[in-house]
């Protein structure tokens, strides 16, 4: 049973019904709203982010801010985290590296949605299908040779382990899905939806503690990289998200609306200077990009 920690309840808010699996991700589903987030002490952009999965960038912007600015305790922030859900799973987590976010399906029905630090640039987090291999609790960080390379290549100590504690940067839950990478907790909250990880998949640790207590051994685990998600609701509304792409990975990204619009057979619906004003800004939120019943030019794609 999934806890309602304060992410998963922000982003369990589910708009239409599940994404269609496999095929092109033309979704049928949002997760998310829009609210108003109350300042606490210590709080700042980056863990605000962090905590509700918006990009720091995008956080000022939607408070009028400078993305070096500093919180003070009361302030009040406009929070947009709304995602579109890329596709459905039977049982099991989807993980869209670009979108950092992890989706958990029961018997087809999403019941969980978490935002994932991810791996570095230069250490990039893995694509393909997978499995839930062992989970532990407390587990012991042996250090990679590559990264006790990088420690020694940086001027760091050198450490070979870490044991369980405030210093181990897995936390306290490990979930293992092939030999080199696991999906587990952190020492560094506001670490998570950001690219900073040595390739594993990171969460907050109460999101963590939630996924943790639902997965088995066994539970299929699909990470995927689409940059650019478009979905069409039951109530005809299309939404468009698009976020950098990260790993250098993808093509043309109004290409890609294009296709995926084709696909959905939504082009006559959709505002394409809208569709252009958000490709440009790469906000990383789901938009709605439904053409107004007040305009009358559809415009080309």
């Amino acid at each position: 049973m999934f806890m309602a920690s304060l992410s998963a309840m922000v982003l369990a808010l589910l708009v239409g019904f599940s994404a269609p699996q496999g095929g092109p991700p033309v979704s049928d589903a949002v997760v998310g709203g829009q609210l108003t987030y109350t300042v606490k002490k210590n709080d700042s952009l980056s863990s605000v982010g962090a905590r509700f999965g918006i990009d720091v960038r995008t956080l000022a912007e939607l408070n009028g801010l400078k993305p070096s600015a500093r919180l003070k305790e009361g302030q009040e922030l406009n929070i947009d985290n709304r995602h579109i859900v890329l596709r459905a799973l039977e049982d099991g987590i989807i993980i869209n590296i670009p979108q950092r976010m992890l989706f958990y399906f029961e018997s087809g029905k999403l019941v969980a949605a978490y935002p994932v630090g991810l791996g570095r640039r230069d250490w990039p987090t893995m694509t393909g299908d997978f499995e839930v291999l062992e989970k532990e609790i407390d587990k012991t960080w042996i250090v990679p040779k590559s990264i006790q390379e990088e420690m020694a290549a940086e001027g760091k100590p050198v450490k070979t382990r870490v044991p369980p504690g405030p210093s181990n940067p897995l936390g306290k839950y490990w979930i293992r899905i092939s030999p080199s990478c696991g999906i587990h907790g952190t020492n560094a909250p506001a670490s998570v939806y950001k690219f900073q990880t040595h390739g594993c998949i990171r969460l907050s640790p109460e999101d963590i503690a939630d996924l943790f207590g639902g997965v088995t051994v066994g539970t299929p685990v699909a990470i995927v990289y689409e940059p650019i998600l478009l979905a069409r609701l039951p109530d005809g509304k299309v939404y468009l998200e698009v976020h950098p792409d990260v790993y250098g990975k993808a093509g043309d990204p109004l290409e890609t609306v294009k296709r995926l619009a084709s696909a959905a057979d939504v082009e006559s619906m959709i505002d394409w200077q809208e569709v252009r004003e958000i490709v440009g800004a790469k906000r990383g939120l789901a938009q709605e990009v439904s053409l107004s019943p007040k305009n009358n030019l559809q415009g080309n794609p």
